[in-house]
């Protein structure tokens, strides 16, 4: 493993009780951070954060709820002066079917927590950062993304509108000392999984020319990296993580 220097950081971890979120958090502390874990399920923050020991605590929170990101907020500068760091890793798939039969409550979830909640994260989190002059916004985004993957139509919908707002946000802040970028993996196997048909994995798999799915710590490599202070010169950027299938 590469030494990244996150040393006196301290990073918020959406969605960081497990998968792609967990893997992060251990890469940032044995970077020398300290990771906050957001997540909805508290009993499972709360176990993460023990697992990973001083350097990490959790508090629960709906990304997809204003009020509970503003307390969690709150919250998490109680106990540290300051965020460094923000990784909106919270989504969830969807169900596996074609846009006509789509449930469009289920629609309108899969929008709430990929989408809306990571934009209410980055509102909430943002002016805390420019007060500090710093800050690191890495948003986890998918190859679905961009090719629109089928049967997955509201998860490639949220995942390219993700994309976009890292682009537009970026932007915005590039004239102060935060920097934003997303990632785009394909498929990486977490628990995630269990919200999709074999069929459908299946067919990511199909799409990898590596002929495998990602790992969590590869993801967390890249993410870990964005989150230091050396990533200086790229924001509003996407970076993939797709094991040859996306090359544009």
């Amino acid at each position: 493993m590469n030494q990244l220097d996150f040393n006196g950081r301290h990073a918020v971890i959406t969605g960081g009780a497990t998968g792609l979120g967990y893997a992060i958090a251990q890469r940032l502390i044995a970077s020398g951070g300290s990771v906050t874990l957001w997540d909805r399920d508290e009993a499972g923050a709360a176990k993460a954060a023990s697992a990973l020991g001083a350097k990490a605590s959790s508090v629960a929170v709906n990304v997809a709820s204003h009020e509970s990101v503003q307390a969690a907020v709150k919250a998490t500068l109680a106990h540290s002066p300051r965020i460094d760091a923000l990784v909106n890793s919270a989504g969830i798939t969807g169900p596996n079917t074609k846009v006509w039969e789509y449930p469009v409550d289920e629609w309108r979830q899969v929008m709430e927590v990929n989408l809306t909640g990571l934009f209410l994260c980055c509102r909430e989190v943002v002016p805390v950062m420019r007060e500090a002059g710093y800050g690191r916004i890495v948003n986890i985004a998918s190859v679905a993304g961009k090719d629109g993957n089928p049967n997955a139509s509201a998860y490639s919908a949220s995942k390219a509108a993700v994309m976009a707002l890292t682009k537009s946000l970026g932007k915005e802040l590039a004239d102060t000392g935060v920097r934003v970028n997303c990632v785009t993996p394909a498929a990486v196997k977490t628990a995630i999984f269990d919200q999709m048909s074999e069929q459908h994995i299946a067919f990511m798999l199909s799409k990898i020319p590596m002929g495998r799915f990602g790992t969590p710590e590869e993801v967390a490599s890249l993410v870990g990296w964005l989150c230091t202070e050396e990533c200086s010169f790229s924001t509003g950027a996407v970076f993939d993580l797709s094991g040859g299938r996306s090359t544009y």
